[in-house]
């Protein structure tokens, strides 16, 4: 019993008070990388999640441009709209000039990028003068383009009279209209495009060219079996970024034919020009907002789409063969 009494007792370990600096700098280290993140949220939020947000709200709404808020109709103006041909038309319109615009660009933006890859003389100037298209504002490159695609005295006609061909119908026809954009738009962007392929492939160790060179592979060999499969995840970038751009055209389109924007009969009209006319010409808000959210759920869907097919392709894994039954 006195043994147990006799005992020291055991004093708690004081722990060191930690002062306001201390205290500080912990905070600090965990809320500064949220800080520095929130910039980026908050302008997302203001200039891209609200305004998404307020559109599904107009378009559940009868919304005149000057009068305002109407009644609530719920669906009924994605119903419009879906039951509407022009809609279709226009639908049609766009995916038709994406794809007479996306494919021809992004083969030449590659083979471009390619060429300027190679040991050019004056590589500087080559890679700026590339560039110079994208420089030029939109409206400039409509107003020559609609010169060289007129029907009447336009140049491409007059150089296909020479020739004794017929004057092609570029602005009233569908399929030339489309051909007529489709080429402004590639001529605009395809050097941009090829700027960015260029980078990556810049990127491509040295080292591989030469291996190849060594073991007899020729230059078309070593694009294909080196250049391409190690660029993929740029061209992944720059495949999804001329979807979203395509499905959105607009600026060409509109200035292609200024007095009629879309085609006299709407043969050239994309769906943000079909946006555009709906909600200012019109001056019906609801619906415009209802095209503008259909619209969203197909490019969010394309694109998509568009990212599982190229990370199938990216990641670039033969499938391993399924282990075969050894017949007894």
């Amino acid at each position: 019993m006195t043994a147990t009494l006799n005992r020291p007792v055991q004093k708690q370990p004081v722990k060191p008070r930690t002062t306001f600096r201390q205290r500080l700098s912990r905070w600090d280290m965990k809320a500064s990388p949220y800080l520095y993140i929130s910039p980026f949220f908050i302008l997302f939020g203001i200039t891209g999640l609200f305004p998404l947000v307020y559109t599904f709200w107009v378009s559940l709404h009868e919304w005149h441009l000057l009068k305002g808020q109407g009644d609530f109709i719920g669906l009924q103006n994605f119903a419009s709209v879906l039951g509407d041909t022009r809609f279709w038309g226009s639908l049609f319109n766009t995916f038709s000039i994406f794809l007479l615009s996306a494919i021809p660009q992004l083969v030449v933006a590659v083979f471009l990028a390619a060429i300027l890859d190679q040991h050019l003389r004056a590589k500087t100037f080559w890679r700026m003068s590339v560039l110079l298209p994208y420089v030029v504002t939109p409206v400039a490159v409509a107003l020559i383009f609609s010169k060289m695609f007129a029907e009447n005295n336009g140049l491409l006609n007059n150089l296909l009279g020479n020739f004794g061909v017929d004057p092609i119908m570029w602005q009233t026809g569908t399929l030339p209209s489309h051909i007529a954009i489709a080429t402004m738009v590639n001529w605009r962007w395809t050097g941009y495009n090829a700027l960015i392929l260029l980078a990556a492939m810049q990127a491509v160790p040295r080292d591989l060219y030469e291996s190849a060179a060594i073991d007899g592979a020729g230059a078309v060999r070593r694009f294909f079996s080196i250049t391409l499969p190690s660029i993929r995840p740029t061209m992944i970038f720059v495949i999804i970024t001329a979807t979203i751009g395509g499905l959105q055209i607009f600026a060409e389109p509109k200035l292609f034919d200024p007095v009629n924007a879309g085609g006299i009969q709407g043969q050239f009209q994309t769906t943000v020009l079909f946006l555009w006319d709906m909600g200012f010409q019109r001056q019906n808000f609801g619906k415009a907002s209802a095209v503008a959210w259909l619209l969203f759920l197909i490019i969010v869907l394309v694109g998509l789409v568009n990212f599982l097919i190229s990370k199938r392709i990216a990641t670039g894994d033969p499938q391993r063969p399924r282990a075969t039954r050894r017949k007894s």
